[in-house]
């Protein structure tokens, strides 16, 4: 007890000094663009005013002078500079108007100046902005979505950029978390049975994304959806198992992969001599995590990255979502037999002949009868029988 008292009053101090140290001033962060040319013209002067204002969280003050830079000097030598300043100060101040503010400052920078070598950066930061925002692969991908999107634009736009590795990096960790929540997914159809779902999933994922941490746990469970769905997908089955024993060939899977071929008389494939040596600098250059790290990560709203590739090329296309093979494809698209047909009826039927079933509507609820409803047919009047000629004798006397 009294080591756990020792322990929290060093954090308890420890918080209190950051706290001090950041209302000094000593967490003033310096602006990456500033102007290095040395002169005192007018723009230049009201440039570097706005930088000091930035530098100290001044962020309205700081937009206020660029705009008068802007409207001022229309034709000043730093206009680019100084839109891209107001684009960094939402950047740096943060929270969802602000950021949303300056995804679309970055944008507008982007289209005015596209040759510039600040534009690249202006792309880095839009991909950062939904980065940062990201959940975890359980929760909402919207941002992993968008941050996918933004980074792969990067890579597209400017791929001699010094801002391209980065981005490579970066888009490994967030197909990481995209591919997590399908693997989840396709996990849970799995151990359910449903394995229609969870085939479909599975395959989508391991297409997509080869370079998933778990890529080799989901064909393996890829090959058992597809064997217990019969002997119809067989050369699915293999081809799951198949791909663990080539591109996966440290797995702990593979033996078990070997062995299914064998049983199903399938060739089994050499390993992959590529896919032999990233998974060996992956497993040297992975990052461990700490035991603080593990018990902190449930209440951490970002998404675990530390299993992300190192190496390898990124997916630069994302995949549309997919049918699964138990639904039957048209023959007209290359597929095989379909239960589903279209033919033209020529003979009557009984839509023709039988009566039209709304000219006895139900009666509402509660109404007593003791009548079954008939045909129309049947309910039509008989003819009254002929009379007798003459009259009945009365019974009186």
């Amino acid at each position: 007890m009294m080591l756990h008292n020792k322990w929290f009053a060093k954090f308890v101090l420890l918080a209190v000094c950051g706290a001090m140290l950041a209302g000094c001033g000593f967490r003033r962060k310096k602006y990456e663009n500033p102007i290095s040319k040395d002169t005192q013209q007018p723009d230049k002067v009201l440039f570097d005013k706005a930088v000091r204002d930035l530098e100290k969280n001044r962020f309205e003050v700081a937009r206020l002078t660029l705009q008068t830079l802007i409207n001022t000097y229309d034709s000043s030598e730093f206009l680019a500079k100084a839109k891209l300043a107001i684009a960094d100060s939402w950047f740096r101040e943060g929270g969802s108007h602000g950021l949303a503010q300056a995804e679309a400052e970055y944008k507008d920078f982007i289209l005015f100046y596209p040759t510039l070598e600040e534009s690249a950066e202006a792309q880095e930061k839009v991909c950062m902005i939904h980065y940062r925002q990201m959940e975890k692969a359980d929760r909402d991908v919207t941002h992993a979505v968008k941050a996918e999107e933004e980074c792969r634009q990067l890579l597209v736009q400017f791929p001699n950029s010094k801002y391209a590795p980065q981005a490579q990096q970066l888009l490994r960790n967030i197909q990481e978390v995209i591919a997590d929540g399908e693997y989840r997914v396709g996990f849970f159809y799995h151990n359910k049975g449903s394995h229609p779902a969870a085939s479909n999933r599975l395959q989508s994922l391991v297409d997509a994304y080869p370079l998933f941490s778990k890529s080799d746990e989901a064909l393996w469970m890829l090959g058992d959806s597809y064997s217990k769905m019969g002997p119809r997908f067989r050369d699915k089955t293999g081809n799951a198992y198949a791909r663990i024993v080539k591109d996966y060939p440290l797995s702990s899977y593979v033996d078990e992969a070997k062995k299914k071929l064998k049983e199903m008389e399938l060739e089994v494939p050499e390993p992959d001599p590529v896919a032999l040596a990233r998974m060996k600098y992956e497993e040297e250059n992975r990052t461990k995590k700490g035991s603080f790290s593990k018990s902190m990560g449930i209440f951490r709203k970002s998404p675990d990255t530390t299993q992300a590739a190192k190496s390898g090329t990124p997916a630069m296309q994302r995949t549309a979502p997919t049918i699964p093979v138990s639904v039957p494809v048209p023959v007209a698209e290359g597929g095989g037999v379909t239960d589903v047909s279209v033919s033209t009826v020529n003979d009557s039927s009984q839509l023709d002949s039988k009566p039209d079933a709304r000219a006895n509507p139900p009666k509402p609820e509660g109404t007593k009868t003791d009548v079954t409803a008939k045909p129309a047919e049947e309910t039509k009047q008989a003819p009254a029988p002929e009379q007798k000629k003459g009259k009945k004798k009365s019974n009186k006397k």
